[in-house]
């Protein structure tokens, strides 16, 4: 399901889902739109943009945030021009599988998008770097992963977009074991080798991200 307020782009994304084998059960132009769409059957994920009708300021984030609190199994993924911290850390940390925030731009390198999409509809993450970048701008003032080396620290940045050890390889240019050994590390570092009930990974990620 998609909610977007521009007809133009909210068009150009059904037709761009269809051609790419998706089935867009619901377009609709609001947050309360979305949301009956949803209560009416949910979908796999909801393409949501953060600013819409009536206000233009958080009504999308607002209507994502609900549809994870009311229906947890359906995957999130944000796209929108801005970055509202607030909602966007507390979308993240609420429930971080499932999860997406992209910024439009992305729209326009197809590939990525329609990668990010699966990504959250297979229940995993994906969270544009530039994002990751302005949620971190206010914390670095106590920066926990002062002990990290720079090539872990590359390592986390992929973990925080969401990356599996498989891609983060890819996109960095080492093995598997290689990133595997890092993510060891950081564990370490971060001193939570030892933490129980509670995924490292996204221990880490939300440590990563100031939280």
């Amino acid at each position: 399901m998609l909610a977007e307020d521009s007809t133009l782009l909210r068009e150009g994304l059904v037709r761009l889902l269809a051609e790419e084998g998706h089935e867009v059960a619901a377009a609709v132009g609001d947050g309360e739109a979305l949301l009956a769409a949803v209560a009416a059957g949910p979908p796999e994920v909801v393409v949501v943009d953060v600013r819409m009708p009536p206000t233009h300021t958080d009504e999308g984030l607002r209507a994502a945030l609900e549809i994870r609190r009311r229906w947890p199994g359906v995957g999130v993924l944000v796209l929108s021009q801005y970055v509202e911290k607030r909602y966007a850390t507390e979308l993240i940390t609420a429930e971080p599988a499932g999860v997406g925030y992209l910024l439009k731009d992305r729209v326009a390198q197809v590939d990525e998008f329609l990668d990010a999409l699966d990504r959250v509809g297979a229940g995993g993450a994906a969270f544009d770097p530039e994002v990751v970048r302005r949620l971190l701008m206010n914390s670095a003032h106590a920066d926990p992963l002062a002990r990290l080396t720079p090539r872990e620290r590359d390592v986390l940045d992929h973990m925080a977009q969401g990356h599996t050890n498989a891609s983060v390889a890819a996109h960095l240019h080492i093995s598997q074991s290689a990133v595997e050994k890092h993510v060891n590390a950081i564990f370490d570092k971060l001193d939570l080798s030892h933490a129980t009930g509670y995924s490292r990974r996204v221990l880490a990620v939300l440590r990563y991200l100031g939280t």
